[in-house]
């Protein structure tokens, strides 16, 4: 079975509440994951919450890694989303649950983009004159 993507949403659970409220530490730590990856950043844009909580996301080349933590419940969850095959999202995985220092992490993956009607690996890009014959 081939698929454009990998999806994995990740579970962080027991994590240290203080890395999980601060701003700088959860941007910096996401966009390094992604470096961890491989993968192309191409945006970053973080929001801090009041009393405390934040979202974030690293948009990549290859698609997104997503954030939202409750410091208040030593929890957070990511979402990290890749198409293609260069890039490792399991990287991304083990340096988040290491430098969030999750106690209780898990990680449930999905395939996405499965086409039925194609049985050879797919690109995640197309040209042009593959459009034209989808169409």
């Amino acid at each position: 079975m081939h698929a454009l993507g990998t999806h994995l949403l990740v579970e962080l659970r027991d994590c240290n509440p203080e890395i999980l409220k601060s701003l700088k530490s959860v941007k910096e730590t996401l966009v390094s994951a992604a470096k961890e990856a491989k993968a192309t950043i191409v945006d970053v844009s973080f929001h801090e919450f009041n009393p405390f909580g934040i979202s974030g996301m690293v948009v990549i080349a290859e698609s997104h890694l997503s954030i939202h933590t409750w410091p208040e419940y030593a929890y957070a969850a990511v979402d990290i989303f890749t198409c293609g095959d260069i890039i490792k999202p399991e990287e991304a995985a083990r340096y988040l649950i290491d430098k969030f220092q999750s106690k209780n992490p898990s990680i449930v993956e999905m395939k996405r983009g499965i086409l039925s009607y194609k049985n050879e690996k797919l690109p995640h890009k197309v040209c042009e004159c593959e459009l034209q014959m989808v169409s």
